[in-house]
């Protein structure tokens, strides 16, 4: 087959058709994308420049999933540090009612005491009673009646210890003494008398106190578990696990919170056990106990505040990352975007002209013809 010849005018309106074809295919790429670079070689610096841009965008919403995780985790902790708190009010109020419940100590006699008669077998003795820094001295006889002797206690109480101490009988000869203090004892200045005391204190009774015991104790439980439970995504900041927040790719900008240990024994709270010396018996161990639960609360505040603090920290770069993102993906868009009203101006102008240079070829195929028609 020979090679087809064209005339000057078609080539030319073939050429013609052809970048308009080719334009027309750009334009219709930059609307379909929204983008005016769609390559390297279309505008190398410009393409180049936008893909940093958009890299550093894409990091940044990667530590962005981090920063918010971050701020789940304080959130978990410091609902841990409200419900502590909470148990160590429940627990302050148990011991306080401890206190306030009246403690009851009764000492037996050596001898049968004949209430009847009011006779019994009995050696003579001091009686020590104390409440608080007040010692009350009272005088017992050999053989002196245990009525008498419930009146001497009651007198020397109402002039030495402000009417704190009660005494009276359980009606099978024992002695009962009751005070709502704290800082009662009971004791002799000889090794026996004819109430069976030695030279101790006498440890009291109280149902009341043995309950609220148990349930002081069953609470330092409770804070250890809900300390356990406070942690989000295997991080637990009340727990003694740290956290570390980057706010940038390399690291270079981040926050470490420390974690802490908020069980029982790290709020410097232990168990209470027994009926004696150191028990919700003991005045002084009531005491020390509310001393200790209010250093607690203290302690669980600070840290609450401290938190509150990092949350609001990581809550700001929070926001500055988010807004940098937005920087960073606009001025992208902004190297390499279309205007579409510029493009969609273009799409027209472009389709109108392939239209025209379309005519234009098939104007100039008629006139060769008209030529040929010369010579038949």
């Amino acid at each position: 087959m020979s090679d087809v010849t064209l005339t000057a005018g078609i080539r030319q309106n073939l050429l013609s058709l052809q970048q308009t074809s080719a334009e027309l295919t750009t334009t219709q790429e930059a609307l379909a994308t929204g983008d005016a670079v769609n390559s390297a070689a279309e505008n190398p610096s410009a393409y180049f420049t936008s893909q940093n841009l958009t890299d550093s965008a894409n990091s940044l919403s990667a530590l962005l999933d981090q920063i918010g995780q971050g701020l789940q985790t304080i959130d978990a902790a410091t609902n841990g540090l409200t419900g502590i708190t909470s148990l160590l009010q429940q627990a302050l109020s148990t011991v306080q009612q401890a206190q306030s419940d009246p403690f009851t100590t009764a000492a037996a006699t050596t001898g049968t005491v004949d209430l009847a008669t009011g006779a019994p077998s009995a050696a003579a003795g001091d009686l020590l009673i104390s409440v608080g820094t007040s010692t009350a001295t009272v005088a017992v006889t050999s053989g002196e009646a245990l009525s008498a002797i419930e009146s001497a206690i009651n007198s020397a109480s109402t002039s030495t210890l402000n009417g704190a101490v009660t005494a009276s009988d359980n009606g099978s000869g024992d002695l009962v003494l009751s005070s709502t203090s704290t800082a009662f004892t009971v004791g002799s200045n000889a090794t026996a008398t004819g109430l069976g005391l030695t030279a101790g204190a006498v440890t009291g009774t109280s149902s009341t106190r043995q309950t609220l015991q148990d349930n002081y104790n069953t609470l330092l439980t409770q804070i250890d578990q809900l300390a356990g439970d406070s942690g989000y995504n295997g991080v637990n900041l009340i727990g003694g696990n740290n956290l570390q927040i980057n706010f940038n790719a390399t690291a270079t900008s981040s926050l470490t919170i420390d974690g802490v240990n908020y069980n029982a024994a790290g709020l410097g709270l232990s168990s209470v056990s027994g009926a004696g010396v150191g028990s919700f018996s003991d005045g002084s161990e009531l005491s020390s106990l509310i001393n200790s639960i209010n250093a607690a609360i203290s302690t669980v505040q600070t840290q609450t505040e401290t938190f509150g603090t990092n949350s609001s920290t990581i809550s700001t770069r929070q926001t500055f990352t988010t807004a940098m993102i937005n920087t960073l993906q606009t001025g992208a868009s902004n190297l390499v975007a279309a205007d579409q009203n510029q493009e969609s101006a273009d799409l027209l102008t472009e389709q109108t002209q392939q239209q025209l240079e379309i005519s234009a070829l098939s104007i100039a195929n008629q006139a060769n013809q008209s030529v040929l028609k010369l010579f038949s």
